[in-house]
């Protein structure tokens, strides 16, 4: 699959032993990253899963989900690091593949019982993702399905997820290294 080909490796980033795919040689490509917003908009515009609100988590999920939410027609809440919104929120901390990190959402960004569908670059430890299915479901929202480019299986997030009782979906992934 082209996708997966226009992915570049970073060996040792952010540190040694981690092998960081960055996507961002996949988006400035016009072909790759339409490849990848017309591959989730085929996928969700069916209906076979629906949703209220797409969440996007900081800072590639912004580039996917802005994208989706315009071509499926639906809202945009962003998810992002401590510090970065402007009214009340809500936190939570949460384990990285590398360290901890702590997310927001605005105490006022869905209603209670939305359906949301959570997008972001990449599945690793799956961390960012429960986290932000934290914050929603904080909220009283329901997580109806998760989306990435690329999962990483033999880091365990999916792996969690499904345990949890997530669906998800991936474009590619990256097995080994």
């Amino acid at each position: 699959m082209p996708i997966k080909s226009k992915i570049r490796t970073i060996p040792d980033h952010p540190k040694k032993g981690i092998m960081f795919r960055d996507i961002t040689t996949l988006i400035k490509d016009p072909v790759g990253f339409r490849l990848v917003i017309d591959n989730f908009t085929q996928r969700y515009i069916k209906g076979d899963i629906n949703f209220d609100l797409i969440v996007g988590i900081e800072a590639r999920g912004f580039i996917i989900g802005g994208a989706l939410s315009y071509t499926l027609g639906k809202g945009f809440v962003p998810v992002r690091k401590v510090g970065k919104l402007p009214a009340e929120v809500i936190r939570h901390e949460y384990q990285l593949e590398y360290g901890t990190d702590t997310i927001e959402i605005h105490k006022d960004a869905m209603v209670k019982g939305a359906k949301v569908l959570i997008v972001d670059d990449l599945l690793a430890t799956g961390g960012t993702a429960l986290a932000a299915a934290a914050l929603i479901e904080k909220l009283g929202g329901v997580v109806v399905e998760m989306a990435f480019i690329v999962n990483l299986p033999d880091v365990g997030g999916a792996k969690k997820l499904k345990e949890k009782g997530y669906k998800y979906y991936y474009l590619t992934e990256f097995e080994g290294d």
